[in-house]
């Protein structure tokens, strides 16, 4: 990926004149019955749920849909998994721990808890063990339980419970988080109290951090669980779009040199493609004053509107190259307009320029290309200058983006016990 100010991750035609309308993917019955559902309700509160079968050993689980909402405030319905130990819970109750999964894609099939045993141990695609078509399962699963915790772990809004799926909108997925740890607060079987931990990778990682941030949605009252009490966030490889952007441009030539450069950035490889035109219809499902055909050329936009509608993200990648081949970047408008309009949407859908309202260690690996790891240096020393508490740990040798979760594990998962022991942590922002 080309190291730029401007490279903001979301981490052979064959004639294709017309790109025919087909039916969004079928939705097992769980999901097909919450996309006819209106979300009426209390921030967090569980509209529909059921119990599903566990791998994990002592512990329960339930399928869930919530009441959420999006950057703009318009209510939403997320979907999720929860599960919790079994047996009496303490008298102030299981800590939660929330977790943000990585980019699994942006059609409804795409949400984990989707998967046969959504609670199994992070399971990615990409790995020599990856048994499966996505990435699915979560991270330290298993020691969490036996810990004593409740986990909570959602899809995001448009992933399984209608609309459209604001990929990479991470002012967006993070109140997915918010609301998904105000659902597992609400749930008698689960036992769970109001200490609280978010912890995230990649689209999971900004969202994570981006939660951290929402002062204000944290302290909304009249949810279906008020006050949570947040004692850290754990974000693995996050990406940050705002942070590249503290001085935007002002003007539409200056917006457009820096989207095209964004493009540029962000199309080496069709992998890298795939991630970006998703991040673009994400952003777009964010804002309507945003239209993919301002960056895409008209076929560019109806293919790439197809694929986000119908497939997750390796699957994407794949029709891009059996499609287009290396041909796929013609997609492109030679130069971007309304680019304006677009920064706005970048900087308005990331992490806010707020102090976290409890620490943050961020874990990285020095091989990441999807998210390059100068994006959360770059958080980290805004946020610190705002007198936050964020720690940056490199993970021992050359980790990737793929390899940051299990290698992370046996860290942060010492790093939450004292968070929730509370105990004291000293300052992990750089010494001057």
């Amino acid at each position: 990926m080309k190291k730029t100010l401007f490279t903001l991750t979301f981490g052979l035609t064959f004639g294709l004149t017309s790109i025919p309308v087909l039916a969004d993917p079928p939705l097992p019955p769980f999901y097909e019955s919450v996309t006819k559902m209106a979300p009426n309700g209390k921030l967090g509160q569980i509209i529909k749920k059921e119990q599903i079968k566990t791998s994990v050993k002592g512990a329960q689980a339930w399928r869930i849909a919530y009441i959420s909402s999006d950057v703009a405030e318009r209510k939403t319905i997320a979907t999720g998994t929860i599960i919790s130990p079994i047996g009496r819970a303490p008298k102030e109750g299981r800590p939660i721990m929330a977790w943000a999964h990585g980019t699994t894609g942006s059609a409804q099939n795409c949400g984990p808890s989707q998967i046969i045993d959504p609670t199994a141990p992070l399971n990615e695609y990409f790995l020599p063990d990856g048994n499966s078509w996505t990435d699915y399962g979560i991270a330290n699963v298993e020691q969490f339980i036996k810990e004593g915790y409740v986990i909570v772990a959602t899809d995001y809004q448009g992933l399984g419970g209608g609309g459209k799926h604001q990929y990479a909108v991470a002012a967006t997925n993070g109140r997915d988080v918010i609301n998904s740890a105000r659902a597992a607060s609400s749930m008698k079987e689960v036992g769970a109290g109001k200490k609280t931990i978010v912890y995230g990778w990649s689209q999971g990682g900004g969202a994570t951090i981006a939660a951290a941030s929402m002062l204000d949605y944290q302290a909304l009252q009249g949810t279906v669980a008020d006050n949570l009490e947040y004692l850290g966030f754990v974000g693995l490889a996050p990406d940050d779009q705002a942070v590249l952007l503290q001085n935007p441009p002002t003007d539409e030539a200056g917006a457009t040199k820096v989207i095209n450069e964004f493009t540029q950035a962000n199309i080496p490889n069709v992998f890298l493609f795939a991630h970006y035109v998703m991040g673009l219809w994400g952003t777009q499902a964010a804002f309507p004053n945003l239209k993919l055909t301002d960056i895409l050329t008209d076929e560019g936009a109806g293919f790439v509107d197809k694929l986000a509608t119908n497939k997750c993200v390796h699957v994407m990648a794949d029709s891009f190259n059996y499609a287009y081949g290396d041909q796929y970047k013609t997609l492109i408008k030679p130069s971007a307009t309304n680019a304006l309009a677009w920064i706005k949407g970048f900087v308005d859908g990331s992490v806010k320029p707020v102090k976290p309202v409890a620490p943050v260690v961020i874990y990285w690996g020095t091989k990441d290309t999807a998210v390059p790891p100068f994006e959360h240096e770059l958080y980290q020393k805004q946020m610190c200058a705002m007198g936050a508490n964020v720690g940056r740990v490199q993970l021992p040798g050359e980790q990737t983006h793929f390899g940051t979760p299990g290698v992370a594990a046996p860290m942060y998962l010492e790093w939450v016990k004292d968070r929730i022991a509370g105990k004291p942590l000293a300052n992990g922002c750089p010494q001057s």
